[in-house]
This record gives structure tokens, sequence and C-alpha cells, in this order.
């Protein structure tokens, strides 16, 4: 067991890059399976780790990926879609047919990353397609791990990136009054909360939800920024019905810098829930957005 690599689907995406870091640093071996797999520029010549191309969408090329491996984590995403990917190919055929084939394979540890806020209902259907990923999964493995993060950043993140674009602008407008809560996780904490996952043995939790230490408002997330670049800004708030309106236009654009699913996503709160596993379950203590800032983006001047 302890030769027998861990599997990370999407590994040189922004969680899955640094998951594969973490366990490789650990000392564990890994597979880093993705489209187009590149080694990583910190990877040293022996460090345990195998590059894997390998596409979701294809039943013999997953196969492949999953031969001989200890655990499997899907960390594949797709948050905009185009005429050739669909949120419905990626995160519901595809984690289906990611559980489907690891169980053929008798992998027995799965962990499938979805987002908190995942619901068959939702008019969102990125968020519809969440829901329905986690059903498939567990259709196939009921076993499996479900891990819902809240918005991720980091180092060169896109979050606190598109935020500090955003501060440049001579007013930022807001989402409704910016009152909308979110949890923001550190893509390295939730990182390692996975490597502790692949290896955690017999935990009680099928699903977890993973957030930082602190809940803030859009708003107050967008002044933390402010402060922290040293830049002063009006904060315009905005109706949903104009960003709705707004994303209808955007959304057909072929990179489209906004969308309906992200208006969507921005007028529901994300924060961990009651009754699911948490960091506190793994004995992590997750870091805070306040005192990550220093680390995750420099400030500029005005």
């Amino acid at each position: 067991m302890p030769d027998r690599p861990v599997t990370v689907f999407g590994g040189t995406g922004f969680l899955g890059a640094t998951l594969v870091r973490e366990l490789v640093e650990a000392g564990r071996p890994v597979r880093l399976v993705a489209r187009r797999p590149a080694r990583p520029a910190w990877a040293e010549a022996a460090d345990p780790l195998e590059l894997v191309a390998a596409d979701i969408r294809r039943d013999d090329a997953v196969a492949a990926a999953l031969d001989g491996a200890a655990a499997v984590v899907n960390a594949v995403s797709l948050y905009v879609q185009t005429r050739r990917l669909s949120f419905e190919t990626i995160h519901v055929e595809g984690a289906g047919r990611l559980a489907r084939l690891a169980r053929e394979a008798g992998i027995e540890r799965l962990i499938h990353v979805s987002g908190i806020g995942a619901d068959h209902t939702s008019p969102s259907a990125y968020v519809r397609a969440r829901a329905h990923g986690e059903a498939a999964v567990l259709e196939t493995m009921p076993r499996a791990i479900i891990v819902r993060p809240s918005v991720l950043f980091g180092p060169q993140d896109a979050f606190l990136g598109s935020l500090a674009g955003l501060t440049r602008l001579p007013v930022i407008p807001l989402f409704g009054r910016g009152e909308t809560r979110l949890q923001p996780v550190h893509v390295v904490d939730l990182a390692r909360a996975l490597a502790r996952l692949t290896g955690e043995p017999g935990t009680p939790r099928r699903l977890f939800e993973f957030g930082g230490s602190e809940a803030m408002t859009y708003r107050q997330i967008l002044e933390l920024v402010l402060a922290h670049l040293g830049r002063e800004r009006p904060l315009l708030p905005v109706p949903f019905p104009a960003w709705r309106v707004l994303a209808a236009f955007t959304g057909r654009l072929p990179n489209p810098p906004l969308t309906r699913d992200q208006v969507i996503l921005m007028s529901r709160d994300n924060v961990v829930g009651d009754g699911v596993g948490t960091f506190d379950d793994l004995g992590i203590a997750p870091r805070s957005l306040r005192e990550s800032l220093p680390n995750c983006l420099t400030p500029t001047g005005r």
C-alpha cells in the first residue's frame, strides 16, 4: 500500500497542483493525471512523481491512469461551458465514469471535490451539475468521500487576482449590497485536508465542507483587499437583476468575464454548513484570508 500512488485527476489545476506538491513533499508516491500533464518546476528527479496523460471523457485513458492506485482524488473542474465542454460532460458524466472505473479497479478510497452549495434544484447549471456529479459518484461508490470547499484563494489565484483588478476601477460595483457571506479557504489548507483524507483510516465522515477560519461578506473582503493594496475606492451597490442582464450579454463572449452562473453563485451565502465534516475533524487549523493577504497579494500603490 505505501508504494502504490495516489492518483490526482486535474493535477495541473490550481487545487490539483497544490495537492500533488503536498503529497510529494510528504514522501508519498503520486500520479499526476491531466489532459496535458507537465512536470512542476519545483519537482526534483528523485521525487516519487509520475505523469499520465488522460481525458476524463475516455474510459480507456481513465482506467489506465487508475491502474495500481491506492487512492484517487477527482480535482477536475470546469467553470465556464463551451461548445466542446459542458458541465454535464465533466462534472456529471466524467465524475461518474471515474467512480465506476475506480470501483472496477478495486480502489476503495475515492475523494470527489465538489463545492459548497451543490443543489439539484439550483437555477445555475454549474451548481446543479455539481450536485448531480456527487450523486453519480455515490451511486457507484457509496463510501466515496465528498469534499465541498468554499471559494479558494492563494498566491496567483483567480479569486484575489480578480478582486485586485476591480480595485483599479474608479468605482467598484457590488453584487447587490455586498452582503453575501463567503468563507475563503487557502488552497494549501484544502490540499492538506485532501492529502490526509487519502490516507485517513476508516474516517466515519463521508461529507466534508471546508472554509477558512473567518466568514466575511463580499463587501468586507473587498474592503480588506483595498486596505491591503493601499487604495481607496467607493463601493457601489448594484441590484442582482442588473447583473443578470449584464451576464446575458457577456456570457456570449469566447472568454466571458461574467456568466449567469457566477451571478447566481454570488446571490447566496457560501459558508460551511452544520452536521458536516470540517477541518476540525482532521486536526487542521485553517488560516484566515486576513492573515494570508501579504503572501498572496503585493501592494502596488494607488
